[in-house]
């Protein structure tokens, strides 16, 4: 289910200037940052504010209904695929990000001593390199 879908499902009051915001966090494989929302939100809403983003950014993670990515690339990334477990495969080169759903299952691989009585309940697993078009490049 989709961003916008998971909204309307949980009755939050989508305002023209939240179902754009959602609509643009909606699709396959997107790691936008709060920049790149923005541009694009404004593309739909020319008057939509910098702070409003934000702002909607800063309530959808708290929700749980994007993840914030830090430290991936030169910026903060927003993820709104919550729902289905998955790791980021990184390009060094230009920042591209792609979803990719191993079939391990990387939260379980942690020996019992090396949790330190952690009660382990998701993974984050980040893969770096060159994509194709950085190598040639």
């Amino acid at each position: 289910m989709v961003l916008i879908e998971r909204l309307r499902a949980r009755q939050w009051r989508l305002s023209a200037q939240r179902r754009v915001i959602a609509e643009v966090l909606s699709g396959p494989s997107l790691h936008l940052t709060a920049e790149e929302v923005t541009q694009r939100a404004r593309a739909a809403l020319p008057e939509i504010s910098v702070a409003t983003v934000y702002n909607t950014l800063n309530e959808l993670v708290g929700m749980g209904e994007l993840r914030e990515i830090d430290g991936i690339g030169r910026l903060r990334r927003y993820d709104p695929n919550t729902v289905q477990p998955h790791h980021h495969l990184v390009c060094v080169g230009c920042d591209r990000i792609l979803d990719v759903f191993p079939e391990e299952d990387f939260a379980g691989a942690l020996e019992p001593s090396e949790r330190h009585g952690f009660e382990v309940h998701r993974a984050d697993v980040l893969f770096s390199g060159r994509c194709p078009g950085c190598r040639e490049g």
